[in-house]
């Protein structure tokens, strides 16, 4: 049996789409298959390492804000008298109260003790406490402005909680003052 050339072209033609039927169903779409999953490795490898970035990052920044907070707390520690703030407040009060230009009507001084934190006892060698003062004086402006500067100066952090001046016909030329500081005092 002898073919025709047009049968030995179908022959060949077939043969040719039955070797790439088989390079498509046994080679090209497995690998395709694969190469779709390490595509997808790849892009949760791509989020893992930016999440990874991120918390280095935040960690970096942590790191920053840790070390500014020691400075912080060590420049504050320097400025701490040690059971001697709230004469050292007083004698400062009684500097600037000395002129004619501050009166001091009245001081009410409100001690507080600072809950410890849970778990920890409390320390045998320091006390924590917060005095709240509330001040009402009778100044002029520029000698006000001047006594707030002076706070600032003080050798321990003081803080001004409340400032609420008025002026009265009856006090004048004096502006009336009432003030709330608060400072921490820590007792050996």
């Amino acid at each position: 049996m002898k073919l025709k050339s047009r049968e030995k072209i179908l022959i060949v033609f077939v043969s040719i789409a039955i070797a790439i039927w088989a390079f498509d169903r046994f080679y090209y779409t497995p690998q395709s298959r694969k190469i779709l999953q390490f595509k997808g490795e790849i892009k949760a490898a791509d989020q893992k390492m930016e999440q990874f970035l991120l918390l280095t990052k935040g960690v970096e920044t942590a790191g920053a804000e840790v070390t500014r907070l020691e400075k912080e707390l060590k420049t504050l520690s320097e400025r701490t008298l040690k059971g001697e703030e709230f004469r050292a407040f007083l004698r400062h009060l009684a500097k600037e109260s000395d002129s004619k230009q501050m009166k001091v009507i009245s001081l009410t001084p409100l001690e507080e003790k600072l809950p410890h934190p849970e778990g920890k006892k409390e320390s045998t060698a320091f006390r924590h406490r917060k005095v709240t003062i509330q001040m009402v004086l009778h100044s002029t402006f520029p000698k006000l402005r001047s006594y707030l500067k002076e706070i600032e100066k003080l050798p321990f952090l003081i803080n001004v909680d409340s400032l609420r001046i008025e002026r009265n016909e009856e006090s004048l030329p004096f502006l009336k003052v009432t003030m709330g500081l608060s400072m921490h005092i820590v007792s050996l």
